[in-house]
């Protein structure tokens, strides 16, 4: 397996132009032709030589079925946003504080959609370390890194088919370890595997 951390900046923006294809979290002939668009930022941080992964874990509401996981910073495009780009900056530093000016975009993966019936585009983008995050506690309970090599080693992580609540054909959804007390899973999971491939030139 690679070492991803030996990958530069630049090499990560070439290998996120040269992608293809996008990735679901519902069997295909589920996706609504009215789906939202949203976007989040991937923030890669570098720690002691190495890549890691900036995710937030959301705030606990009653109700709210995303409420409590971990997620990257982002949301649902608003109507003054001039890009899918301006939407996971703006969110980004409306919920842990990163400066849009702080971010050295690289480039995206593929739109990735959720059971929630959004369209959700990746930005990756290279941040400055340490940096002090300002989080809105509303929204955010709490902001942490994950390695990248982690992330990426196959014994870190298992597959299991669920159930589309609209369709009786099983689907994957892919369930971390536990890290730092945290539990990486579901549609934010997917869209890091996804990465990682890309990264890899799969």
């Amino acid at each position: 397996m690679p070492d991803l951390d030996q990958l530069s900046a630049e090499e990560i923006r070439q290998r996120l132009h040269d992608q293809s294809g996008s990735t679901y979290d519902v069997p295909p002939e589920m996706l609504s032709d009215y789906a939202r668009e949203a976007a989040v930022l991937v923030p890669f941080l570098r720690i002691e030589d190495c890549w890691h992964i900036l995710y937030i874990r959301r705030a606990h509401y009653e109700g709210d079925r995303h409420s409590g996981q971990v997620a990257f910073a982002g949301g649902k495009r608003d109507d003054g946003d001039e890009s899918l780009l301006a939407t996971a900056l703006r969110e980004a530093e409306e919920e842990v504080g990163i400066a849009a000016d702080d971010v050295d975009v690289l480039g995206h993966i593929n739109h990735h959609h959720t059971i929630s019936e959004f369209q959700v585009r990746p930005y990756v983008g290279v941040m400055p370390w340490p940096y002090e995050l300002i989080l809105d506690d509303i929204e955010v309970a709490r902001a942490f890194t994950m390695p990248l090599n982690w992330l990426a080693q196959e014994s870190n992580y298992r597959t299991e088919e669920r159930l589309h609540p609209e369709s009786n054909r099983p689907w994957p959804v892919v369930y971390y370890d536990l890290y730092d007390g945290e539990i990486l899973w579901g549609a934010t999971a997917r869209m890091t595997l996804s990465l990682i491939k890309v990264l890899r030139g799969e």
